[in-house]
């Protein structure tokens, strides 16, 4: 059994999230025999030496540091060794290369994708053009930086509307949980849009609107791929709010499709967990267009959500491994590629 470093919180807008995702890891890891140090990291950046009985589980506490190169942490004047690090941190300085780049100096082997990995799955932008250059398909897109933002809204506006029509989705190229992503059928709708995501950053992606079906899909290191399941709207689209707030979607494991679609869907994933040359998880998510061009890679998370009830372990429950069975897995996994390299 291992002794195992749980990072949780961080500074990105999914905080609580994550908070959340950690209560079912750390009561999971410890079922399945393995000593569990729960380390948050608050809004402002901040390490604690967490207090793990509490639910949810907060980023508050003695503070705490990662010691670089021994790889320990240091908290009220003790020294703690670990293992492994289990980083449930999702968006920027979590899922971006960040925290990975720090366990790397620090000689920590962790949980999930390296940091080459780990940054081009969060950048929408690039991992859509390795895509492409390996073969997937993927919905139309363009995308802008800032300077031409500044330099005229109004032309780049029509510019996007001439190239993918009406209407639009609009995200910041590096961000996840659709944070910033806002859906536009008017002019104004994409200008304010498009205001809108670049307050997360300097570089936006606008995609093509699909009339498609939410087909999702589970990937382990290997790749091992999951059965795929499917995001349910009872109303309106996918966004921050259907995924953590309300009630207004479901997830359903397996997904209704073929042998020939679930079998399509699924090599798919697993090509894509090669393209971006990831370790650890995945999940892969795609647009289904019915009739039409079949199903769009949309993106790559590299550190999906993790409560009992989200898409990823519910997939991998429904192909056969249940929660505590994935958590102890990602654990060995992280052990077994200790020695490689990483980045």
């Amino acid at each position: 059994m291992a002794r195992v470093l749980l990072l949780f919180g961080g500074r990105s807008a999914e905080h609580e999230v994550s908070c959340v995702s950690a209560v079912a890891i750390l009561e999971a890891l410890q079922g399945a025999g393995h000593e569990v140090i729960p380390v948050g990291i608050d809004r402002a950046g901040g390490w604690h030496l967490a207090d793990g009985s509490l639910r949810p589980l907060q980023a508050g506490g003695p503070g705490a540091e990662l010691v670089i190169p021994q790889g320990t942490i240091r908290a009220s004047g003790r020294v703690i060794d670990s293992d492994v690090a289990f980083p449930v941190l999702h968006g920027p300085y979590g899922e971006d290369g960040t925290i990975q780049g720090a366990f790397e100096m620090a000689g920590v082997p962790y949980v999930g994708a390296g940091v080459r990995a780990s940054a081009l799955g969060m950048e929408k932008d690039f991992a859509k053009r390795l895509f492409r250059h390996g073969g997937l398909p993927t919905a139309a897109y363009t995308t802008m930086r800032r300077p031409e933002w500044d330099g005229g809204s109004g032309a780049v506006v029509d510019r996007v509307i001439a190239e993918l029509g009406l209407p639009l989705f609009i995200k910041p190229a590096a961000l996840g949980s659709s944070v910033g992503v806002s859906r536009a059928t008017t002019e104004e709708e994409v200008k304010q849009g498009l205001e809108d995501a670049f307050g997360h950053g300097d570089k936006v992606i606008v995609e093509e609107s699909v009339a498609a079906r939410e087909i999702e899909v589970a990937v382990l290191e290997g790749p091992r791929v999951s059965v795929p399941g499917e995001i349910v709207l009872v109303s309106g689209w996918y966004d921050y709010d259907a995924k953590y707030v309300d009630d207004t979607s479901r997830f359903v494991a397996p997904a209704e499709l073929s042998a020939a679609d679930t079998a399509r869907v699924r090599h798919l994933a697993g090509k894509a967990f090669e393209i971006l040359e990831l370790q650890g998880l995945a999940r892969v998510d795609f647009l289904f267009e019915e009739g039409g061009r079949g199903f769009l890679l949309n993106e790559v998370n590299t550190m999906p959500g993790f409560t009992p009830i989200s898409g990823f372990p519910k997939m991998w429950e429904a192909s056969g491994m249940s929660y505590p069975e994935l958590c102890d897995e990602l654990v060995r996994l992280a052990l077994a590629g200790a020695g490689r390299l990483r980045a």
